[in-house]
């Protein structure tokens, strides 16, 4: 098992010195989806929408929110109709937006969460007691 876990850490670390800045490039090309952060706790849907819509047709533009409070978490997606109009929408990065300094980039896709292979029932957690 360490001899494959090495095996793909030298391939990642070989294929990262020739091929990640092309790979970055050409998702960065493909991608209509920004993150859009440092929000203002009073940006909305809607006012995120507005600001953006300046750079094309904007298909959803959403503030995410607490579970618990509904607040603001300070952060948001904003998905447009094609990846030019995305393009040129990077450059609100620093920009304001109702009194605040908003950081703009392409969002990534996230990343699955690693399996702790207890199922998924949550608990389960402390000492294994051998069954009894």
């Amino acid at each position: 098992m360490a001899f494959y876990n090495r095996i793909g850490s030298v391939l990642s670390q070989t294929l990262s010195q020739y091929s990640a800045p092309s790979m970055m490039n050409a998702v960065r090309c493909m991608s209509s989806k920004l993150f859009v952060g440092s929000l203002s706790w009073g940006t909305d849907d809607c006012s995120l929408k507005e600001a953006f819509s300046q750079y094309g047709e904007v298909v959803e533009a959403r503030v995410i929110t607490d579970r618990e409070t509904g607040r603001s978490r300070g952060f948001g997606f904003v998905t447009f109709t094609d990846t030019e109009c995305a393009n040129n929408a990077l450059s609100m990065d620093g920009a304001d937006l109702q009194g605040r300094n908003i950081r703009v980039c392409i969002a990534n896709e996230r990343q699955p969460r690693p399996n702790s292979g207890y199922g998924s029932g949550g608990g389960g957690g402390g000492y294994n007691n051998g069954g009894f």
